[in-house]
């Protein structure tokens, strides 16, 4: 038994050469097999602001502010004397991110654009110490980093490079192609295995005025996760849809 819930909203402003857009993502579902504990599928928060000015016919120079981090609790999920057991590794602001960038965006069409940030910060959150510490025993020392943040902190300071892509465009009639790119790259080490990748991709079929069926998947990698490999979630879906008058 499944289910889970997606809320995309935009919001664009534009004058002369300038614009403004504002665009909020919130995704959240959970799972529960028999025999098994409650996992969450996806659970997400997303805010992106981004101002403008315009160059040239497709270059504009832009100012952007990002916002994101998860709604619930996460978990690892292993087995101890036959039962699963689920230990905390993540929850609200651990991580949270917020990431300022400055550059260009170019923008040779309305549904496809790429922001190359060449000034780019990003402070990573983790604001409950119990994320370090061992979950049974809380005498064994603690983890040095989690998420990238050291012990004792609760903020982690990069500079880097960054290029986010994006497209929104409707390939066939009442199906959408909704996908986004994003490496991130430190200028303190820049070199190409510390390079974060994430895409987000979301293809959506309307069946009628009010059901429609969603493919949607997540590749991440990211070291300061824990993992050195790729990281993958994919969902397939049949639910309600419904868009808000403008």
């Amino acid at each position: 038994m499944a289910v889970g819930g997606l809320l995309n909203w935009k919001a664009e402003y534009n004058k002369d050469s300038y614009s403004y857009v504002s665009e909020v993502v919130l995704q959240y579902g959970k799972i529960k097999n028999k025999d098994q504990l409650q996992k969450k599928t996806n659970d997400r928060i997303f805010w992106d602001n981004k101002a403008s000015f315009q160059l040239s016919k497709s270059w504009f120079f832009f100012g952007s502010l990002s916002f994101e981090s998860q709604f619930d609790n996460g978990y690892s999920y292993s087995m101890v004397n036959g039962q699963e057991t689920a230990t905390l590794i993540s929850k609200f602001m651990g991580p949270g991110y917020i990431t300022e960038s400055i550059g260009f965006e170019y923008k040779p069409v309305k549904y496809f654009s790429t922001r190359i940030g060449t000034g780019t910060a990003r402070q990573t959150f983790v604001l409950d110490e119990k994320l370090f510490l061992d979950p049974v025993d809380n005498t064994k020392p603690p983890k040095a980093t989690v998420f990238g943040v050291e012990y004792g902190k609760k903020v982690r300071n990069e500079l880097a490079f960054q290029i986010v892509s994006a497209i929104d465009k409707d390939i066939f009639t009442n199906t959408n192609l909704k996908a986004r790119y994003q490496m991130f790259i430190p200028y303190q080490d820049f070199k190409m295995s510390n390079i974060d990748h994430r895409l987000d991709v979301a293809l959506t079929a309307k069946i009628n005025r009010f059901m429609n069926t969603s493919l949607t998947g997540v590749l991440l990698f990211d070291k300061d996760t824990g993992t050195n490999k790729i990281q993958a979630n994919q969902t397939l879906a049949l639910g309600f849809g419904f868009t808000f008058p403008r």
